[in-house]
Order: structure tokens, then C-alpha cells, then sequence
């Protein structure tokens, strides 16, 4: 097993700002509002609202018309720099939540990026996945019940799931529920869900949350 850390930084880029440098990591950009160009090696892609990029590459990003927010995760070594924007005065770099995270060198990894959605009083029944990762609520309020504590996550909160500890998630009845995930799962995962559910009783039971796979990239660890 091999120590790694895994990140999630809240970046705001002003609209027309000049294109903002990033080194090479596992990461995957996650747009909340506004839009963004990420420039790569291999070309140019951009995104709105609500999409993700996901790549391994020194990138570049750049705001459009409007302030840009994203939720930014990277995966890097216990001893690497910070990963906030740098020689960039005028945009902000926030770390929401870091965590060690331990992957078997025996697998191949990779990371992957969604969203789940829940109606009003949806629950993700007691389960466990394949790998760990750090999720960020990103409106209505789900409650977390891991390990014998509790935590409730109102919008912009974010949470780190192990991956073999069971999980309960209630979420609030009054609203929709919504979280964005970026987590590392083995390379047998690609194109297939990652939950297990724990209790048998569970398993044929019907589940009101929806995903939704912004992408998935093969990763080459730090």
C-alpha cells in the first residue's frame, strides 16, 4: 500500500482573466457556475455549468464572459506543493478538505467524476464502494452516518468516504438533494457502478437517487 493525498480546492476565476497555470496531477475540474476553457496537450475543451474535466496533464484554465467557480480535485504525493492557483493574484484558491488515502500498488487506478441526485427524503441505503474519495454537497443537505458518528452536509459542505466503511445517507425532506463525487476506483470499475450494499434485505430494494457520470480517466499514480 502507498500513501497518497487526495484534495479538494473551491477556485474563483474572474471573467477575462488571464489563462491560469496547473501542474501535472490526477485531477478531475468540476464547473459550479460560470465556464472554462482547459487547454491540454492535446487541444482545447470547454465547459459550462454543471460539466467536469478529468486528466492527468499540465493544464491551463481560463474564464469566459462570466466569474468562474470550480470544484477542483487533485490526487497527488504526501509530499507535494500546495495546489492552490499560483502567480495569480487576482483569483482565489480555498482547500475545502484534504485526505490520506492509501491505494494497493496491485491495482491499476482511476479517477472518476459524478453527480448523484435525490429527491426530497431520498436515501442512499447502507453501502460500501470500491474505492475512497471526497464528495461536496452541492444543494439541499445530506447526513452521512460512517463509523459510528454522524455529520450533516448542507450545500458547499464537503466529506470524505473511505470506500470500505459502510455508509447511511439520509437526505433532507425538504428539497432536492444533489452532491458532486470525485473518487479512485480500480481499473475493473470503468463503465460499472462501485456500491455494494451491505445489508441483503437492501439489495432488491428500490433506490430513488439517480447518477450521472461526467467521465473517467486511467491514471498513472504520483
Amino acid at each position: 500500500m502507498r500513501t497518497y493525498l487526495l484534495r479538494l480546492y473551491e477556485d474563483r476565476i474572474p471573467a477575462g482573466h488571464a489563462p491560469v497555470y496547473l501542474p501535472r496531477a490526477g485531477r478531475s475540474v468540476y464547473v459550479v457556475e460560470g465556464g472554462i476553457t482547459v487547454e491540454f496537450p492535446e487541444g482545447t475543451q470547454h465547459h459550462g455549468p454543471e460539466s467536469a474535466w478529468i486528466g492527468q496533464d499540465q493544464i491551463a484554465l481560463t474564464a469566459g464572459e462570466e466569474n468562474a467557480v470550480l470544484w477542483r480535485w487533485e490526487l497527488v504525493a504526501p509530499d507535494a506543493p500546495s495546489g492552490a492557483l499560483r502567480s495569480a493574484p487576482a483569483t482565489s484558491s480555498d482547500l475545502k478538505l484534504q485526505q490520506e488515502i492509501e491505494l494497493d500498488e496491485q491495482f491499476d487506478w482511476l479517477m472518476r467524476c459524478d453527480r448523484v441526485d435525490f429527491p426530497p427524503g431520498g436515501v442512499a441505503l447502507t453501502h460500501v464502494h470500491q474505492g475512497p474519495g471526497i464528495r461536496c454537497c452541492l444543494k439541499g443537505e445530506i447526513t452521512i452516518e460512517t463509523q459510528g458518528k454522524t455529520t450533516v452536509h448542507p450545500a458547499g459542505s464537503a466529506w470524505f468516504e473511505l470506500g470500505h466503511a459502510p455508509v447511511l445517507a439520509p437526505t433532507t425532506e425538504s428539497t432536492d438533494t444533489s452532491f458532486i463525487r470525485c473518487f479512485i476506483l480500480p481499473q475493473g470499475c470503468r463503465l460499472r457502478s462501485s456500491i455494494r450494499y451491505v445489508l441483503p434485505e437492501d439489495a432488491g430494494k428500490p433506490k430513488r437517487q439517480h447518477y450521472h457520470v461526467y467521465g473517467e480517466r486511467m491514471l498513472t499514480l504520483p
